[in-house]
C-alpha cells in the first residue's frame, strides 16, 4: 500500500526533490515494415504499389497514464493497475495508426505519368 502521507505539495516556486525520471513506464516494443514495388508500365507511365503495416508482431502496450498525466495518476484509487494501452491514452490521432495500437495496414496504389 502507497503511504500518501510521504508526499506533499513544494511551495510556490520551488522544485521538489524527487529525481528526473524516477517513475518509469512500460517499455514500447513496436515493429513496423513497409514493402514498396514501381511497376514500369510505358515509358511515360509509373506505377508504384506500397504496403505498410504497423505494430506487425501485435505486441500489447500499456499506459501508465490516466487521463494524459502522470502525476495526477498516483492519487487515482487505480494506482498500479493497468487501465488502458497506449494508443488511448495519448489522444490527438487516431488510436488505430498511434504506437501502440493494434495490428492495422494501409495499401497505396500511386500512378505517375
Amino acid at each position: 500500500m502507497l503511504n500518501d502521507a510521504a508526499f506533499s505539495v513544494p511551495t510556490n516556486g520551488q522544485p521538489g526533490d524527487m529525481p528526473r525520471n524516477s517513475l518509469r513506464g512500460f517499455p514500447i516494443n513496436q515493429t513496423n515494415l513497409a514493402l514498396r514495388r514501381r511497376f514500369q508500365l510505358t515509358e511515360r507511365f509509373t506505377l508504384d504499389l506500397r504496403a505498410e503495416y504497423f505494430n506487425v508482431f501485435n505486441h500489447p502496450m500499456f499506459s501508465p497514464y490516466a487521463n494524459g498525466t502522470q502525476l495526477n495518476y498516483i492519487q487515482t484509487p487505480n494506482f498500479g493497475q493497468i487501465t488502458q494501452t497506449l494508443n488511448n491514452a495519448l489522444g490527438g490521432l487516431n488510436p488505430l495508426y498511434q504506437v501502440g495500437g493494434p495490428r492495422s495496414g494501409q495499401f497505396t496504389l500511386k500512378l505517375q505519368f
